[in-house]
């Protein structure tokens, strides 16, 4: 999640670890078309299935605006996603324990998943239900980038944040970037309410000029600076 929980960095003692020794041998250049599918542990095949979480949102987004405006269910589906996809987020870091196998390549899926389906398909569901001005989607693609920013630096930092006694980080810095469920939490009432496209809360302003903007798009900006944020310390569960 944003805490990378399949690939969280490997204590010093375990970084030539037999299934760290095995992955990287598989990974290597030499030995063979199918090396990358031999190289996936359990976990990061758990971790795909978050990746797919997000992107079935997307698509189920994606298939709204491409229909009735007024059937409602393709937008539930693309907001039910995204809890699965959390789901298998807090699943594939409990088989990574269980099974004591876990890499860099974990680490690395498990941010990528993490953007797809907490940051690139909330602004997609977001932008479905109505922020489609220019100033809206500039807005959202600030949410996104401050939860790649987020994952980036978690990635460069992790093994410098302080451990307990496993070797797991004591907090996260900044909000984990599944904590936009909140936002699609928001957005699935909106859409029980018709709180949708013309009739979003508090309404358009500026509408007709270039800057026209939805004001209540600023609760992704919030979030997306609450994500970066340096001095937040979220202790871990």
């Amino acid at each position: 999640m944003g805490s990378s929980s399949n690939g969280n960095l490997p204590k010093d003692d375990s970084s030539s670890s037999p299934a760290m020794d095995k992955q990287r041998t598989l990974l290597s250049s030499d030995v063979g078309h199918f090396s990358l599918i031999q190289a996936l542990h359990l976990a990061d095949v758990i971790t795909l299935m978050n990746g797919f979480c997000g992107v079935m949102s997307i698509f189920t987004s994606l298939r709204y605006c491409l229909g009735d405006p007024e059937s409602f269910d393709k937008v539930y589906l693309a907001l039910a996603f995204l809890p699965f996809g959390l789901f298998f987020d807090f699943l594939d870091g409990k088989v990574a324990r269980w099974r004591k196998k876990s890499g860099l390549m974990g680490q690395e899926l498990d941010s990528l998943a993490d953007l797809i389906s907490f940051g690139v398909a909330p602004a997609m569901v977001a932008f479905t239900i109505g922020f489609r001005s220019i100033a809206d989607t500039l807005a959202l693609t600030f949410f996104v980038l401050c939860g790649l920013t987020r994952l980036a630096r978690f990635n460069v930092t992790v093994a410098l944040l302080p451990k307990d006694a496993t070797g797991k980080s004591q907090y996260f810095e900044g909000t984990p970037i599944p904590t936009s469920l909140g936002m699609d939490a928001i957005m699935a009432y909106w859409v029980s309410q018709r709180w949708i496209l013309e009739d979003l809360p508090l309404g358009v302003w500026l509408q007709g000029t270039v800057l026209e903007f939805h004001p209540v798009v600023v609760l992704f900006v919030i979030h997306g600076c609450l994500m970066t944020s340096k001095t937040i310390h979220i202790p871990k569960p």
